[in-house]
This record gives structure tokens, C-alpha cells and sequence, in this order.
């Protein structure tokens, strides 16, 4: 085949640092477009971006040309250093090391973007934690739970 064809719809999640709350509804808005556009510069376009106080979620499909790892350590570099020029109240912010990331089917993908949308509406009912082990259980992720949260 004389070119490449891909089309991989992920599902990004991490964490604020310590799961500090840093991300309030004053600046999400705008970290959220800000994080879209460091998502179609790395040429893997953001379809929908949401969370809470100390999680996002990222729907976006990735790029042909970038690995996933590469992506987000772009994000999470790129963000966390715009963030602390929001004022003093963000000098402290960092992202956690880690991330999860699964695929998406075509089919799931509204969906996704719907779950995505309404982070802070789930998050009454449910805690982050449950909710990244259901993920990882969904999607048969082995993991060790000392590693998940340390």
C-alpha cells in the first residue's frame, strides 16, 4: 500500500498531581482549549475533552506520525507550564506521571464523547478511583492498584 491509512479513536485519563483540585470551573474552559489545540498541533485532534477538579479525559484520534506516549507527555508538559502563568493560584500545578489509555470503536465513540462531557455530573455518584479501575477492568488492563495510585 503506497500510504498509510489509520484512524484510532483514544481515551486519554490522568491526574492532577496528588490528585490536588486544581482544575475549578474558572479555568477549565479554558485549559480545555488549550489542551485542543496541543491536540490537533500533534496532529491528533481532540473530539471532546472534560473532567473534574483533578482528572481529565481526552477523546481524541491519534495521529499516524506520533506515539500515544509522546502525545501526552506533550500535553502534560505543554499544559502544566501554561497553567502556572494562570496566577499564583496555579504555581503549584503538575499532572501525575502516569496516564491510561484505551481504544475506542467507532461505534462507541458518541458515547465516549457524552461520558466525557458530563465528568462533573458522574463524579457526584462516583469516585475517580472507581472509576479508573472499572476502565482498566473493562478493557482488561492488568495492573497492581499500589502502582495505580503511589
Amino acid at each position: 500500500m503506497p500510504q498509510s491509512l489509520v484512524k484510532n479513536y483514544i481515551h486519554i485519563v490522568f491526574s492532577t498531581k496528588y490528585r490536588q483540585d486544581f482544575i475549578d470551573e474558572e479555568i477549565e474552559k479554558e485549559l480545555f482549549s488549550y489542551i485542543a489545540v496541543l491536540c490537533k498541533d500533534f496532529e491528533s485532534p481532540a473530539l471532546q475533552i472534560g473532567g473534574t477538579d483533578d482528572h481529565i479525559h481526552i477523546l481524541c484520534l491519534l495521529s499516524r506520525k506520533i506515539p500515544l506516549m509522546k502525545l501526552v507527555q506533550e500535553i502534560k508538559a505543554h499544559s502544566s507550564k501554561w497553567m502556572k502563568t494562570k496566577g499564583p493560584q496555579y504555581e503549584n500545578f503538575f499532572w501525575q506521571d502516569g496516564y491510561a489509555a484505551f481504544s475506542v470503536c467507532r461505534d462507541e465513540v458518541n458515547r465516549v464523547t457524552n461520558y466525557i462531557k458530563n465528568q462533573r455530573i458522574h463524579h457526584q455518584k462516583q469516585k475517580f478511583k472507581d472509576e479508573v479501575i472499572e476502565m482498566l477492568e473493562k478493557h482488561h488492563i492488568d495492573y497492581d492498584e499500589k502502582y495505580v495510585w503511589d
